[in-house]
């Protein structure tokens, strides 16, 4: 049998594919959905040509990909997860999927700047690379309408341990908070998992309730191990509220015991505590790799 041959061209307009009995001609991609910026997109297509020439039909949908979606042409497995979680937000969804299933308006609440068309995006994208599941609108034992949410998958939630990593990685550079940031409560919750120190945590059983403006989250230390999530902790054995000055605590850069003395720190409970929270929850930054 022969090998089928195609012929293909490649030029600022566009693809065209076209064999014995075949043709296609796909527009060329905007500057935008080829994941490239606009000086890049210019060298990417004058260095592709107009050309013309006979290829076989693996090497003409692998050069289809690699512009039309995002693809780094790499067999590499970096390169691959890069294609599934490199994305703009799609890390920050994951993030706030790992305190639970969420619908819709809930992870735009967690993320409020994501616009809606580009978080239906990324979680479309998320469900096909098995990565994210949608879980039906059904109803509740009630009989309300209960609405759709997703959730991570088994192999989502394999991502914990390397998007743990990146935040402390990334806190490493955190300065004082910039006139657009946010703090939700998703991003207070991986803030306290990221920053735990089990081994400062030996042997200190307590719970932590934290009041930051209008959001409540908790968490208990039980020998070393640590569970946080969102509300109100009854029986909390101190509950902080700590205003703007919880990063500079939590960095070593502030002293409780001045924090309370200058009234920028409110504590109910044993102040001991408060001092052996900021010994397992902490971290440092480096000036030297803080941004403006």
């Amino acid at each position: 049998m022969n090998e089928a041959r195609w012929r293909m061209v490649v030029d600022r307009e566009g693809v065209t594919i076209a064999g014995d009995r075949f043709r296609l001609t796909a527009a060329r991609p905007s500057r935008e959905e080829a994941g490239v910026v606009p000086d890049e997109a210019d060298a990417l297509f004058a260095e592709i040509g107009p050309l013309e020439s006979i290829v076989d039909m693996e090497s003409i949908l692998s050069e289809l990909q690699t512009v039309t979606r995002g693809s780094y042409g790499q067999f590499c497995g970096l390169s691959r997860a890069l294609e599934m979680v490199g994305e703009r937000w799609v890390l920050l969804i994951v993030r706030d999927l790992f305190t639970g299933p969420k619908s819709l308006p809930e992870l735009r609440r967690g993320l409020p700047r994501i616009p809606a068309a580009s978080l239906d995006v990324r979680l479309r994208e998320l469900e096909r690379t098995g990565v994210v599941r949608r879980l039906p609108a059904g109803a509740e034992d009630g009989g309300a309408a209960q609405a759709a949410v997703y959730e991570l998958t088994e192999y989502g939630r394999q991502l914990e341990r390397a998007v743990i990593e990146l935040s402390r990685w990334g806190a490493r550079s955190l300065g004082e908070p910039r006139p657009e940031d946010v703090v939700t409560v998703n991003s207070m919750i991986m803030a306290l998992r990221t920053t735990f120190r089990p081994e400062a945590a030996r042997g200190l059983t307590a719970g932590y309730e934290l009041r930051l403006g209008g959001m409540v989250l908790h968490a208990r230390v039980e020998d070393g191990v640590l569970s946080v999530g969102e509300g109100a902790l009854p029986g909390a054995d101190l509950v902080i509220e700590p205003g703007p000055v919880l990063r500079a605590l939590m960095a070593g850069e502030l002293e409780p015991a001045e924090a309370i003395e200058s009234g920028s720190l409110r504590i109910v409970g044993d102040p001991a505590l408060m001092t052996r929270f900021v010994e397992i929850f902490t971290f440092r930054s480096e000036p030297s790799l803080v941004g403006s």
